[in-house]
């Protein structure tokens, strides 16, 4: 794997770590703020942040899968 295709990795798990905190941090809004009267919204909100980090997790792995390997 080239430094060029590493880097595009290393990129994509940031992104879908800061998009995972992201979902986090509204789950955490939500139900800090506004449970019990906005229940309607948390398995909606769990699901987006259950993805979210399972994208990251698939990312980073890919990524550790990699650096392993041209080492």
């Amino acid at each position: 794997m080239t430094d060029e295709e590493l880097k595009k990795l290393e990129k994509e798990v940031k992104k879908t770590k800061r998009l995972a905190s992201e979902a986090a941090m509204e789950l955490h809004d939500l139900i800090e703020d506004r449970l019990p009267d906005a229940y309607g919204e948390l398995m909606g909100i769990a699901q987006n942040t259950y993805e979210a980090c399972k994208a990251w997790d698939e990312a980073n792995q890919k990524l550790t899968a990699a650096s392993a390997a041209t080492a």
